[in-house]
């Protein structure tokens, strides 16, 4: 599989991210602050990392939820994955919310989130007036039962 090299501007005193294993599928991102921040419950913060990309053309970048400070802390991601597209050329920023009962604290270095770069298909759309019939139909929203 051929290497595919994303262009990287890191403005943070973090090192920059890498997979944590041979075969991870994200690099963890970190938080770009001067000091600690307090995520009350249920509140969001659009967090910083410092971090600027370039992607290639046909790829995105995806920012999903670390598993660890999901269950431990609360602490997920809004909009996830949330998209950085090809063209996006901004500091990389995190929506965080704490989903959990009590205050939670963010330090400056702390992994936030998750980043997976993947290949993206653009379509093209036709307008038609009807589409072909599958045995599901319109069913959706657990439609096919628990089991």
């Amino acid at each position: 599989m051929a290497e595919i090299i994303v262009k990287i501007i890191n403005r943070s005193a973090n090192p920059l991210p890498s997979y944590a294993t041979a075969e991870s599928a994200g690099m963890d991102l970190r938080a770009h602050l001067e000091t600690a921040i307090t995520l009350q419950p249920l509140e969001r913060m659009l967090v910083p990392t410092g971090l600027f990309i370039e992607l290639p053309a046909g790829y995105e970048a995806q920012v999903r939820p670390r598993s660890g400070l999901a269950i431990k802390q609360g602490l997920t991601l809004l909009n996830t994955p949330g998209t950085i597209d090809a063209d996006y050329r901004g500091e990389l920023k995190v929506i965080m919310i704490n989903l959990s009962n009590e205050p939670q604290i963010i330090a400056p270095g702390d992994r936030i989130a998750q980043m997976v770069v993947a290949p993206v298909t653009q379509v093209s759309l036709e307008a038609v007036e009807i589409l072909t019939t599958t045995d599901r139909g319109h069913g959706g929203f657990g439609h096919t039962g628990k089991s």
